[in-house]
């Protein structure tokens, strides 16, 4: 609309005016519609913004003064990938090895488990066979006793059968001569006897002989009723004999069969002890093997562990140097010097209330990186030349000499380990075993190191260890 009424306008005048006026209209009248041409171009943007707001939609920003913080995002962002991706990965890295050390844990626990198990069934196979072991020796000692019974119970066999036989032949021999008296007595008994009693000899040689005959009558009698009872008693003996005989070869059958039982059933339990052996081994080297796969797990675990806390302590101290270089590495104002008030408290309970030896500017502080060399491990604060350097707390001088790299130098011993350095000094005031107390002065400022600087470089320590001097003092 304004364009349009601009125009004619510019018809309007080019009618009245001179050629003059109409080259300098119409000049004003491009320049309008350059400087109107934005505001136009915004008025459609707005409209889209407050649609998308209504609509709860976004569209990509064509502003290309809005486009280039996103690109420099972007690089910046990409400059930490790196870091970030590294320590991800060791993350990763790390969590998926304890998840493999855990699984290989839980093997390895399982696997002893089994193991407890396979050892309980070999010590009960072993005592089990210990115990078959035990009863074939028993049953060994129990065949050797009846095969001992047996061999005298067969010899004492032997002996009654040629007893027996001994005994039936004297038998059958007095049988015999027995039967030969008998039968003579018979055919001629009753007359000896009465040729006795009557051919008139003497009675009493009569009666003797006739008593001589009763007793050799009663003689072959019992002789053969004792021939008879021995014969008896041996071959009961002999039946008696024989049944032991039986009854131990009965007996040392079923030892036999007892005893090969038993030897069955130790070899089936060797073998089984032989197998469980073997899977025992199997399970001892598996389990050796899941040992070495939980250490190396282990090892490689804290190694990432360490690799995960170092690059936290590098991002730590990378964030830290930053911080210093976007705060305190900036040179900085010293207006409070040490003076009498510094040597009323032991020096560890001065920490945030020390003061710097010498008024000044700090122009390099503790931890930055130098152009030429090592980071600092103190700050250096410019300052006049012959400016006096004070002690920050009462200590006692412990060195008081030029030292190459340092120029003149003073070390100050405040006890409890804690020692301060003072550095490029033009001249030391005090000496090597002087006692000094907060505010003394010790030096005058110059440039006596390889430092082209005027000032003082100075230092704190603690077990030989320096620390940031920024922690403990003020400036102010």
């Amino acid at each position: 609309m304004t364009v349009c009424t601009t125009a004619l306008s510019f018809c309007e005048r080019a009618k009245k005016e001179s050629l003059h006026d109409v080259f300098c209209f119409l000049l004003t009248l491009l320049l309008s519609v350059v400087l109107a041409a934005p505001c136009m171009a915004a008025q459609p943007a707005k409209k889209t913004a407050k649609t998308q707001q209504k609509t709860g939609k976004t569209t990509p920003k064509t502003s290309t003064n809005k486009t280039t913080p996103k690109k420099t995002t972007t690089k910046k962002a990409s400059a930490k990938t790196p870091d970030k991706s590294a320590k991800a990965d060791s993350t990763k890295q790390k969590r998926a090895a304890e998840s493999e050390r855990g699984k290989v844990r839980q093997q390895l626990t399982r696997l002893k488990r089994e193991i407890g198990k396979t050892e309980t069934e070999k010590d009960k196979a072993a005592n089990t066979l210990a115990k078959s072991e035990e009863a074939i020796n028993k049953t060994n000692r129990s065949i050797q006793d009846l095969e001992k019974k047996q061999s005298f119970t067969e010899n004492r066999l032997e002996q009654l059968t040629a007893e027996q036989s001994r005994l039936e032949t004297t038998v059958a021999e007095q049988q015999n001569q027995l039967a030969s008296l008998l039968q003579e007595q018979y055919i001629s008994g009753s007359e000896n006897r009465m040729k006795l009693f009557l051919s008139g000899d003497n009675p009493n040689r009569v009666n003797r002989e006739l008593q001589y005959m009763s007793y050799i009558s009663e003689a072959q009698a019992t002789l053969t009723s004792s021939l008879q009872s021995n014969l008896l008693a041996v071959d009961n003996k002999r039946t008696q004999t024989a049944s032991t005989k039986q009854e131990l070869e009965s007996i040392s059958r079923q030892k036999q069969t007892q005893k090969k039982q038993l030897e069955k059933e130790k070899a089936e339990r060797a073998v089984l002890l032989a197998q469980l052996s073997s899977k025992l081994e199997q399970q001892r080297k598996q389990a050796e093997k899941l040992e070495q796969d939980e250490k190396r797990l282990s090892s490689l675990v804290d190694k990432l562990a360490r690799k995960i806390e170092e690059q936290r302590k590098a991002a730590a101290k990378r964030a830290a140097a930053k911080k210093r270089k976007g705060k305190g590495e900036q040179p900085q104002k010293v207006e409070a010097v040490a003076d009498a008030s510094s040597s009323k408290s032991a020096f560890g309970k001065m920490r945030g209330r020390l003061k710097l030896p010498v008024k000044g500017t700090i122009t390099a502080h503790y931890g930055s990186k130098r152009a030429d060399g090592p980071s600092w491990k103190g700050i250096f604060i410019e300052t006049p030349a012959g400016a006096e350097i004070r002690c920050v707390a009462n200590g006692e001088v412990v060195f008081a000499d030029w030292l190459r790299g340092f120029g003149n130098l003073i070390i100050v011993d405040h006890g409890a380990q804690y020692m301060t350095i003072y550095a490029n000094a033009q001249t030391l005031r005090k000496k090597t075993g002087e006692r000094v107390k907060g505010g003394d002065v010790i030096a005058n400022a110059g440039n006596s190191s390889d430092n082209t600087q005027t000032g003082l470089y100075f230092e704190m320590r603690h077990n030989g260890q320096a620390f940031n001097p920024m922690d403990w003092v003020t400036t102010r």
